[in-house]
């Protein structure tokens, strides 16, 4: 299901809509009619959907989506003849893939902007799943050890706090959007995304502001943008002035190694643990609060 349904979106009008993203509306008088929710695939559609065909647009999709309950129908202006016969008011533009993540976010309430977004990514081509598994589980427990309610959005099991959540990876805008809202509604503080093929389409996080970019193996210098901005361009999600990117710094290696996990307490140990210790310290905790966390669970570890 790729979706932004009812339960986690607001209302908004075809208007509205219209106008802010720079649309035609077809016809011009259906300005009142109110979407509550936004699809691309004809089996999430329900009553009072704005339906987005994936791809080029299919008539048959399209008058199955109305036959589900769809209240409008969004196409390109090229594919706008595909949705005439289905009588349903069509917003008629060409959206990028950075202003339908924007849309897809605006309709879900921007639950992006109510979370503390950590995204984790690798410097190297060849770091493996299992990699990025390990980095996204040890950053997820530091949040959690310094109090933050903590969801993960990884292809190797996305979880809204202690709830496991069924995903179709790799996700797109759309199912970011609904996760991101699911995540705010169970009472989320933070989430931790994994950037990679597997767990993300292109473009997936169009639309959301990433507060820490941590990149594995970038060590300590994260003056080098590079692969934050290859990153950006991928997933397309915001970088701004508020981004923080970071890598290992000496001080986090520091504390990491004055706090072994009881795991194996090797070096790729420590890594782990330094990239975290450095993401959550460049959010602005205080690192005797992330000393004393890591102290409590070493010593509960013993």
């Amino acid at each position: 299901m790729s979706a932004v349904s009812e339960g986690v979106s607001r209302r908004v009008t075809l208007g509205y809509l219209a106008d802010h993203y720079g649309l035609e509306l077809v016809p011009s008088f259906a300005t009142n009619v109110t979407v509550t929710s936004i699809s691309d695939d004809v089996a999430s559609v329900t009553p009072g959907t704005l339906f987005v065909p994936r791809n080029h647009a299919d008539a048959n999709a399209i008058e199955q989506a109305a036959e589900a309950g769809a209240y409008a129908v969004l196409v390109s202006a090229d594919q706008r003849g595909a949705a005439t016969s289905a009588e349903l008011p069509l917003l008629v533009g060409d959206l990028s893939a950075e202003r339908f993540g924007e849309m897809a976010s605006d309709m879900a309430g921007a639950p992006a902007s109510l979370l503390a977004v950590f995204a984790l990514a690798s410097s190297s081509s060849n770091a493996s799943k299992d990699d990025m598994r390990s980095n996204v589980t040890r950053l997820s427990r530091l949040l959690h050890m310094l109090g933050n309610p903590v969801s993960v959005i990884d292809s190797a099991g996305s979880q809204s706090l202690e709830r496991s959540l069924p995903l179709d990876y790799p996700l797109g805008s759309l199912d970011i959007q609904r996760t991101l809202g699911v995540c705010q509604e169970d009472g989320s503080a933070a989430v931790v995304i994994a950037l990679d093929e597997q767990t993300l389409r292109d473009g997936a996080l169009s639309g959301v502001n990433v507060d820490v970019l941590g990149v594995d193996g970038m060590d300590s210098d994260p003056r080098n943008r590079d692969i934050a901005r290859r990153m950006r361009d991928r997933y397309g999600f915001i970088m701004d002035a508020q981004t923080h990117l970071t890598g290992r710094t000496i001080e986090s290696d520091q504390i990491a190694m004055q706090f072994p996990s009881s795991q194996d307490g090797g070096i790729g140990d420590v890594k782990r643990s330094s990239l975290s210790i450095a993401m959550v310290m460049a959010a602005g905790v205080r690192r005797n609060n992330i000393r004393n966390a890591l102290r409590v669970s070493h010593d509960l570890g013993k």
